[in-house]
């Protein structure tokens, strides 16, 4: 797992590269353990002052967790532990008292997607392509903080379109949804603006930086939580997200019964 993900230095700048390009960067366990490790650890050392979160390639930012992971699941309590488990990493990324910049680079789905929308800034090249299309591939859910999260970013009847329709948004749309703040040629681009971008905000007063994060996830932890346990256990329970599941690592059309 240690070269899944790789972190390097450039003075007071972070930078923590998702690395399985062959599998998309698509995240196993171990890398979400990983990313929180980081911003619970090595991102609170007194010197790192911002951090840009990028996947390797140039293909992907992310693709998601890895869905053979879910082979192994059985129970209601395998899909209960598994979006508590994300959730739980997602805050810490969101706890993390360092700005940090997502660099994204084409596609950014699923968990990939939920960890970029965590990131206090996002950029992006043209090719860029957002979304979960969970409801036509893996026909599981994503749990009620994500959601709160995700509408809280970009608004209830978009979050509702993406999800609906499984459609994943393209560079445009995700600038004028004010999900990315600039686009960029391609990756080397990227990197090269998200490099001056994080040293810029390196030079800037720490204490302002992270007390302003800090308040904006305050903010967003004040709305009411809801209970999703019942329906995130029917649905990691179900013939569906079996069926998905089988249909997907075996590269066919699912089909979906509604149980």
């Amino acid at each position: 797992m240690t070269d899944e993900i790789l972190l390097t230095r450039d003075g007071p700048v972070m930078t923590i590269t998702l690395n399985r390009p062959a599998k998309y960067n698509a995240l196993t366990f171990a890398m979400y353990a990983r990313l929180a490790e980081i911003c619970d650890g090595e991102a609170r050392d007194g010197t790192v002052r911002a951090i840009i979160v990028t996947g390797a390639g140039g293909k992907a930012f992310a693709a998601g967790t890895d869905i053979a992971q879910f082979r192994e699941f059985k129970s209601p309590e395998d899909g209960l532990g598994y979006e508590s488990r994300v959730d739980a990493i997602l805050s810490s990324i969101e706890r993390c008292p360092v700005p940090m910049i997502a660099a994204i680079s084409g596609a950014c789905t699923g968990g990939g997607a939920a960890i970029a929308a965590c990131c206090d800034m996002r950029i992006a090249t043209r090719d860029v392509r957002y979304g979960f299309p969970i409801a036509r591939t893996l026909g599981n859910c994503l749990s009620a903080t994500s959601l709160q999260r995700l509408t809280g970013l970009m608004g209830a009847p978009r979050v509702v379109d993406l999800l609906f329709t499984s459609r994943l948004m393209p560079a445009d749309e995700c600038l004028a949804a004010g999900l990315v703040t600039e686009l960029l040629d391609d990756h080397a681009a990227l990197m090269e603006r998200a490099n001056a971008l994080a040293h810029q905000i390196a030079g800037y007063a720490p204490l302002t930086l992270s007390t302003t994060k800090e308040l904006m996830r305050r903010i967003r932890e004040a709305a009411p939580r809801v209970d999703d346990h019942d329906l995130v256990a029917k649905v990691y329970t179900s013939a569906d997200f079996r069926e998905g599941l089988d249909a997907f690592l075996a590269k066919r059309k699912p089909e979906w019964k509604g149980v």
